[in-house]
């Protein structure tokens, strides 16, 4: 692993009224909230003038009253990372951490990336779209069993099944409908889960994931003590080399910036399968991007201080 350097000490001044925006409306409330409590923790133990505000319990106006001059979003799923807050923050001339308007938009939406990313010939599961209950025959016919039911546009794997035989399909299908009004069904790839950050337009070290789970779930990803993270995911630096690559060429592709995640799937014959850009991944104790980080010895104040010079 080639050594990458991060900036270890910041002038706080630099960074002027800092607001964290957490907690918001999206399934991940909770996941959000823990998020930008442990980087509002971050920020001050580090002499930044920064503050917390939940779009869900206060209006912004009172803050922009006493001025805002960046914002880092640690808001997770619908509102946070799918172009709204973004575009709200550009309409008032703040800048903020992470992706732009267009980029989250577009990494929030499962299919939307995944076109992209097979434009730019990089590889994805197989995968059909479903809108009704006779999409659910093609589906069958063209992905067999098992197969992974999921919303477009909702992120810690929430709402997704493992479908395993043709009469568990209806009652999935009706349930992950509900999301988005059309559901992804991809094709199950046994193999575990790796994922990579990127910070400052270099990547982390790989995490490799395995559950005893049937697939990494909100369960194993933020209640399980099972869950094993092995970092880096690989011993082979070519390998390695291969999934950082990949995650840089997915990232560029949807043109994200600043920081982010890329999730691969890797099947029996190590073959890597992007399934997802996360443009605001978690920062609990638990998540990936810090544990990453830790492995270059970077801690997590420094690690939040980054993040939040991506906004300048």
């Amino acid at each position: 692993m080639p050594s990458i350097h991060f900036k270890n000490t910041f002038d706080p001044d630099e960074f002027g009224r800092v607001m964290v925006i957490h907690g918001g409306y999206s399934n991940e409330r909770d996941v959000s909230l823990e998020s930008g409590t442990a980087i509002l923790s971050a920020l001050k133990a580090n002499s930044i003038n920064a503050f917390g505000w939940d779009p869900r319990n206060e209006s912004l106006t009172n803050h922009l009253e006493k001025g805002v001059d960046r914002a880092f979003i640690a808001l997770h799923g619908k509102g946070g990372e799918d172009g709204l807050i973004q575009g709200l923050l550009e309409s008032y001339q703040i800048p903020f951490t992470g992706s732009g308007i267009i980029s989250s938009a577009v990494a929030m939406n499962k299919i939307a990336s995944k076109r992209i990313f097979l434009s730019e010939n990089l590889p994805v599961p197989n995968y059909k779209l479903l809108r009704y209950k006779k999409d659910l025959q093609y589906a069958e016919a063209d992905l067999g069993f098992p197969m992974i039911l999921k919303p477009v546009s909702e992120g810690s794997s929430l709402g997704m099944f493992k479908v395993c035989q043709s009469n568990e399909l209806l009652d999935a299908f009706e349930t992950v409908l509900k999301y988005d009004g059309i559901v992804l069904a991809e094709e199950y790839i046994h193999g575990n889960e790796i994922t990579v950050s990127i910070l400052k337009e270099k990547t982390l070290p790989s995490i490799k994931i395995r559950t005893k789970r049937d697939f990494y779930d909100f369960t194993a990803k933020y209640e399980s003590d099972d869950t094993e993270y092995i970092c880096p995911g690989f011993d082979d630096e070519k390998k390695e080399k291969l999934y950082s690559d990949l995650a840089i060429k997915a990232f560029n592709s949807l043109k994200c910036k600043g920081w982010g995640r890329v999730d691969f799937i890797c099947g029996q014959d190590d073959s890597p399968k992007i399934l997802e850009i996360n443009t605001i991944p978690g920062m609990t104790k638990k998540s990936l991007v810090p544990k990453a980080a830790a492995k270059l010895g970077i801690d997590f104040d420094t690690l939040c201080l980054n993040i939040l010079e991506t906004s300048i």
